[in-house]
């Protein structure tokens, strides 16, 4: 374990989430009459940034938010929850958003439109340094897919390591797949990438050297090229909202690996941190304090 937080640098996306509660899920065509209502920031990149900080890292936030008033709130909210935003960009023009819909089991449906995200093209000399002082790069795939390649480059060169949080799933190249730690994928975007029916690791493995299987209520499986298999199971809890769940567990496991611990522990550890969040509704606001992570994940 090292004895100061790790730098974890998020390059990622940032959206203003507009959340609507209700007993189910609308079927297409219909209209279904809401629970509650909910506007927050959020945003894989964003929602990861935020995870990391409140889980014990020291985390920058490498991005574009849009010169509207979404804008303004996206980014006070990453300053309140201790997220460097010194090197975030302002667009001109709208921030992206997220309308997502949330059934009382807690599943989700979610329609993102990019804005500002779409913008964030090519790296700075200052934005590289950023990242080439890091100890993890934590990357996902909503923001131009170049702009994901130049930094994992980045950061291969520098030596941090890289983990890539593959959604939405698509094609991953082979110049993005070399410069890849650790991948981490839910069972869609599993079969998405590699073409299969079911989650295959083993093709997975032939693209990167480690992989991370979220299982939602399931728990997790970890997988190597050294040949280490291990199902890791969830904490139980009474969820109310998966929405940054995935988040949540994505920037607690950038933390734990930058701290030196070993990866299943640190997919463990992971765990808690998805299931805590999934106790709240919302995306950033629910992500868990390290003191919420340790709390549930004491045995």
């Amino acid at each position: 374990m090292v004895d100061s937080p790790p730098r974890i640098v998020v390059v990622g996306s940032a959206n203003m989430d507009v959340v609507g509660l209700a007993e189910r899920l609308p079927r297409p065509g219909e209209t279904v009459l809401g629970d509650d209502f909910v506007m927050a920031p959020g945003g894989k990149g964003a929602n990861q940034a935020i995870a990391a900080a409140r889980a014990g890292g020291t985390c920058t936030m490498l991005g574009a938010i849009g010169s509207d008033a979404f804008g303004v709130t996206i980014k006070a909210r990453l300053n309140a929850s201790g997220v460097n935003t010194d090197h975030l960009r302002t667009s001109y023009g709208a921030s992206g958003v997220a309308v997502i819909m949330v059934d009382r089991a807690g599943e989700n449906a979610i329609l993102v439109s990019p804005g500002a995200n779409s913008t964030f093209a090519g790296l700075t000399a200052a934005e590289s340094a950023v990242i080439a002082d890091g100890d993890v790069l934590l990357c996902q795939q909503e923001i131009p897919l170049d702009t994901v390649v130049a930094a994992a480059r980045v950061a291969r060169a520098g030596g941090t390591r890289v983990i890539l949080n593959a959604a939405p799933a698509r094609e991953l190249p082979v110049e993005l797949r070399e410069c890849v730690d650790l991948l981490v994928v839910n069972e869609g975007e599993a079969t998405a990438i590699t073409g299969s029916s079911e989650p295959d690791l083993a093709a997975l493995l032939e693209l990167v050297p480690r992989v991370v299987l979220t299982l939602g209520a399931e728990g997790s499986r970890f997988a190597d090229r050294e040949g280490r298999d291990e199902r890791i199971p969830a904490f139980a809890v009474d969820a109310v909202d998966s929405t940054a769940a995935g988040d949540a567990f994505t920037g607690a496991l950038a933390v734990a690996w930058g701290e030196g611990r070993d990866l299943v522990t640190a997919v463990r550890w992971a765990n808690a941190a998805g299931a805590a969040c999934a106790r709240t509704v919302g995306a950033s606001g629910s992500l868990p304090t390290r003191a919420d992570i340790d709390a549930l994940y004491a045995p």
